[in-house]
């Protein structure tokens, strides 16, 4: 059978389409490691500048400021969430008093970051990409081209440095409410005596604990603002689009965070063991 150009055997068209949709994903995903590249180049001048500032905290206040709210009533519903579902397993083996160090280093190395994470990929994320796609179907960020101006430090550098250093401290206030709203329940609700939780949480939970959190929120947020924006800037399609690109931001965002998760996991436990060996918790 002689060849036809632009037509495929209906045999093989399921493997061109294969085919097609592995070359365009191999070609997205190495367009966002440029993308990536170029916004993390644009970092040190951003962060060195005085006006880039001022646009750096503009982000800040509605990335950071505007979630801390919910961030922290989430968090403190997971906290007292830990505790209920925890209490009658340690307390009936007699261990109730140490409910708290569990739950609380749970909060500060594990749950904070990844609430924090994906409170920042639903919330955030959907804005930035929401933003960044109505103007780049508006053709606004071509105009700034054309102006020569680069797009992509003024637009999405100071979007991403204010989710990587605004996450961490986001998470903090996710690990405050935790504790808090976990010894609410603690105390007022089953009665437990809060001297030994306040004590056992002081000597479990180690700054270690925290800082590994913090680590993590990090990674989080650095993943968020360039997941984000280059889907923003790469949004075609009208109205339609900006939505279509929203939910791919958040759906990837959210994978991001869980396949980051388990790797900084799998690192922390080897290093944590390596420079002081085995945990134990009771």
């Amino acid at each position: 059978m002689a060849y036809t150009a632009g037509r495929v055997h209906p045999i093989l068209a399921p493997i061109a389409a294969l085919g097609g949709s592995v070359t365009r994903g191999l070609s997205t995903f190495g367009d966002f490691w440029v993308f990536s590249a170029q916004t993390a180049m644009y970092s040190p001048l951003e962060l060195g500048s005085p006006r880039s500032w001022r646009r750096m905290l503009q982000q800040a206040y509605a990335i950071g400021t505007r979630s801390a709210p919910v961030l922290m009533l989430t968090g403190a519903f997971v906290g007292m969430v830990l505790v209920v579902q925890g209490w009658e397993q340690f307390s009936t083996a007699g261990f109730a008093d140490r409910l708290g160090a569990v739950v609380n280093m749970s909060v500060a190395a594990e749950l904070g970051p990844v609430l924090a994470g994906v409170m920042l990929a639903g919330r955030v994320g959907g804005a930035l990409t929401a933003e960044l796609g109505t103007m780049n179907v508006t053709e606004q960020i071509l105009a700034l081209r054309t102006m020569g101006a680069e797009p992509i430090r003024f637009l999405a550098t100071p979007r991403f440095l204010a989710c990587l250093l605004l996450a961490p401290i986001l998470t903090l206030y996710a690990d405050l409410m935790g504790t808090i709203g976990s010894w609410i329940i603690y105390a007022f609700v089953y009665g437990g005596d809060s001297e030994p939780y306040w004590f056992f949480t002081r000597t479990t939970v180690e700054m270690w604990d925290v800082g590994v959190g913090m680590t993590k929120s990090m990674f989080f947020g650095g993943a968020i603002g360039l997941i984000s924006c280059h889907m923003g800037f790469h949004t075609t399609g009208g109205a339609q689009g900006v939505g279509e690109a929203c939910t791919r931001s958040f759906v990837i965002s959210f994978i991001a965070i869980l396949a980051l998760d388990l790797v900084l996991n799998l690192v922390n436990n080897g290093v944590y063991k390596m420079l002081f060996g085995n945990r134990s918790l009771f």
